[in-house]
């Protein structure tokens, strides 16, 4: 077996001739199958009846136009469907397993589907092995191969044994070189396949698809009465179906399921290129929610590049020797890299006898080395409270050189050694250890820190700083960090002694928590969640995964973190940054405002619309509305509802405000009252306009023109409007969106064409109005949403 790797030569041309490290995947839609999919859809079954009609009583140039509205509707639809497709697609790829792998002589990261046979990977504990693979001498792992085989129990593997592609190194590290990839490995051959599990509904999806269902069933019983009321006032059967369809059309929403999947999908693309990886959707709707961000110190809060200082070489030499024989921990890595020489010759002449881990009872490593002349020498480095008592030096003024280091920021590790003949002691505290010295290391806050924590706090956001270090050390780093330190910290050891009750009533005024271990974090989440709080909590290691899960929002760091601890998360932070995560906070709250905001949009236009299909018929007026103008509408809204709501930038408060309420519905009573007044006040401006045009003499293709012209001004105007809650129209023009003045300009030039062009007259039955009878629609328009601009004025100019 080689040890040296592949080249980045022959990587390459095994990938092209054997193909991608990928499990079989399921067989994508074909065009076909998306369209019938979207003539499925309630708003194109509505469209086809239409056309049906017309063809029945033989009207075969409004057939003709209908169907190729149909046509357009059905192609964009699919465009959309295989955008998102390529979409998912590279976030697949973004989301697939990193291997670390020996390419060119030095270790390298790539992505687990750049995998190849004969690849020598680097496991160890919390990852997963990428590809069947054989271990090379020296290697040593428990594997979980429960995927595989249904077993729970981990199953030890030594050199020469193979380890398949999906299992997780619980324990031991080592490398393997790859035999099998793909469909060829174990996993591959039972056919296993991530795209064959379907995500659930988020409760955005539900609240949204009950929404749907109710105003639908209200949608067909008014309109079969609009269909009855017409035949009975003014006969022809074929005009009642015609006009009963064009109040369906009005009423029906079907634009909500679209934004949704639109704006979480998008949304998730735009969380991904600030490096926030999103792994379940539901996270998207409680970012804005937050209101408790349980951070780790190391890597998160600070740069994750331990240096030593200020350090005796004889306390770093025995401490190199308590450190893994390949480090990827940080702080083990600075120690070994600052030791001298003779370490590297000590490791070369003996041989690693027994290691000791951390646990709960002994906060540090031991390692047993066998000399050549037989004795075994131990090396012990860890919490100064665990190792200092083990020795026999003055305890007490040595915990006071730890605690003054520690106060000045810096992670401070006792070293301890001893010498002693016979076999490995089963409890590492029986040796005789001798105290060497301190190891100081610095690891300094990243620039960017201070200026997010004033962010979250401005936000509502409470920062809760979680860590395995010195509580002096922990509360210097956080009190630089601008955490609020008031309350003191809670080590593990407190949390350990706490009943349930009084640990949530603990960490409420609590905000740094040090020598905590992994595995509490979850009793730490769980206090925050019975006090009320809705919790987003950081991890990286394989004993993180329940706190992640248990949290509202687990946060799993990309480059340090296990891919254990990234399958438990939410999301997956791409670079271990806190401000991404500040980032990452601020879009969800966008993204859930500008829902809102089009679902307001959404409700307030179809008021108008629908309102419009049977008033006429009550004031003994002509037909305002048919198919082909609900077809016009809907060419306005379904973009406007995706494309410009989607796209508006973040609010400048939008972090100067509290958490919402998760509790609260997207449809509360004060969105539907705001949005169904807006729509009202729209319905009566352009009422006014068409009774206007009535009884003023108007023929009725003139009437109609004058009334069709006031509800698409009115949907412009709304547009404009509800852009913001808080910010006027006016102000936001100041805020660039493309969409929006694309939109507005097509649908205007439409308006211009359906009421002067005479084959695009002729189909909307509309006559060529005045200049003044054009600007009085577009009064009419602005006029319907004017009030909603005041009330967001007398909003603002409200005290307190």
């Amino acid at each position: 077996m080689s040890l040296e790797g592949l080249s980045s030569v022959q990587a390459a041309a095994r990938l092209a001739a054997e193909g991608p490290n990928r499990l079989p995947a399921a067989e994508r839609r074909g065009t076909a199958a998306l369209a019938a999919d979207v003539l499925r859809e309630p708003m194109l079954l509505l469209l086809l009846a239409a056309a049906g009609l017309y063809l029945a009583v033989g009207d075969l140039h409004e057939a003709l136009v209908l169907a190729a509205s149909i046509v357009v509707v059905v192609a964009i639809t699919v465009l959309q469907e295989r955008k998102a497709e390529r979409a998912l697609e590279a976030l697949r790829e973004l989301a697939s397993p990193r291997a670390l792998v020996v390419r060119d002589g030095e270790l390298t990261r790539i992505a687990g589907a750049e995998v190849v046979r004969g690849d020598l990977v680097v496991l160890g504990e919390g990852g997963r092995v990428p590809a069947d693979a054989r271990l090379a001498p020296g290697a040593g792992v428990e594997l979980d191969e429960s995927l595989l085989t249904g077993e729970s129990l981990p199953v030890a593997k030594r050199a020469g044994e193979a380890v398949f592609s999906g299992t997780l190194v619980v324990r031991g590290q080592g490398r393997a070189q790859v035999f099998a990839t793909g469909a060829k490995s174990e996993l591959g051959r039972i056919g296993v396949s991530l795209a064959a599990l379907e995500p659930g509904k988020t409760s955005l999806e539900l609240e949204t698809a009950r929404i749907v269902k109710l105003v639908a069933l209200f949608a067909i019983g008014l309109s079969l009465a609009m269909a009855a009321a017409h035949f009975v006032l003014r006969g022809d059967w074929i005009a009642s179906l015609l006009a009963g369809l064009t109040l369906a059309m009005a009423i029906l929403p079907e634009e909500f399921p679209v934004i949704l999947a639109v704006f979480l999908a998008l949304g998730a693309w735009r969380i991904s290129r600030r490096g926030v990886l999103t792994r379940r959707m539901p996270a998207l709707e409680m970012l804005g929610a937050a209101t408790v961000l349980c951070v780790d110190k190391t890597g998160t809060l600070t740069e994750n590049r331990m240096r030593v200082l200020d350090t005796p070489q004889a306390a770093i030499d025995v401490a190199a020797l308590a450190c893994e024989l390949d480090p990827h921990d940080p702080m083990d890595r600075a120690i070994v890299d600052a030791a001298g020489a003779q370490v590297v010759q000590f490791r070369k002449d003996a041989r690693l006898e027994k290691t000791y881990p951390l646990t709960d009872r002994f906060l540090a490593v031991c390692q047993a080395w066998r000399l050549p002349q037989g004795a075994l020498h131990v090396a012990v480095k860890g919490a100064p409270e665990t190792v200092l008592p083990l020795c026999g030096d003055p305890v007490g003024a040595s915990l006071d050189d730890a605690r003054a280091a520690a106060a000045r920021g810096m992670r401070v590790l006792a070293v301890a050694e001893a010498v002693s003949d016979g076999e490995p002691l089963a409890d590492p505290a029986g040796y005789p250890l001798r105290f060497v010295g301190f190891v100081k290391l610095a690891d300094p806050l990243r620039p960017s820190v201070p200026d997010a924590v004033a962010q979250c706090r401005g936000a509502g956001i409470r920062v809760v700083m979680i860590t395995g270090d010195f509580p002096g050390t922990a509360l210097r780093i956080a009190a630089d960090a601008g955490i609020d330190v008031s309350g003191g910290a809670l080590t593990g050891r407190d949390i350990a002694a706490l009943e349930e009750a009084a640990l949530a009533q603990a960490v409420r005024g609590v905000s740094v928590f040090a020598r905590v271990r992994p595995e509490q974090k979850l009793r730490l989440v769980q206090a925050y969640r019975a006090a009320g709080e809705v919790v987003a909590m950081t991890g990286d290691g394989v004993n993180d995964a329940p706190a992640l899960k248990a949290a509202h929002i687990g946060i799993a760091m990309g480059r340090r973190g296990t891919d254990v601890a990234r399958e438990s998360a939410h999301l997956v932070l791409l670079e271990d940054d806190f401000g991404s995560i500040v980032d990452t906070v601020r879009l969800g709250r966008r993204i859930y405002d500008n829902i809102r905001n089009a679902m307001r949009y959404i409700i307030s236009v179809h008021v108008p619309t629908a309102g419009m299909s049977f008033l006429p018929l009550a004031i003994g007026g002509p037909l305002f509305l048919f198919p082909v103008h609900v077809v016009f509408l809907e060419f306005v809204i379904d973009p406007a509802c995706t494309l410009v709501y989607e796209a508006e930038k973040t609010d400048a408060h939008v972090m100067r405000r509290p958490p919402r309420d998760p509790r609260e519905p997207l449809f509360n009573l004060n969105m539907l009252g705001v949005s169904l007044a807006l729509g009202a006040s729209m319905l009566a401006a352009v009422l006014a306009a068409y009774a206007w045009a009535l009884y003023s003499g108007r023929s009725p293709g003139e009437t109609r023109a004058v009334a069709f012209a006031a509800i698409v001004f009115a949907n412009i105007a709304l547009l404009f409007a509800t852009r913001s809650r808080e910010r006027s129209a006016a102000a936001m023009l100041r805020e660039p969106n493309a969409a929006l003045w694309w939109i507005t300009a097509g649908a205007l030039g439409a308006l211009l064409a359906s009421i002067y062009v005479e084959p695009v007259a002729g189909l909307f039955r509309f006559e060529p109005i005045s200049a003044a009878d054009l600007g009085l629609a577009a009064a009419a328009g602005l006029l319907g949403v004017a009030w909603y601009e005041l009330r967001k004025l007398l909003r603002r100019r409200r005290p307190g």
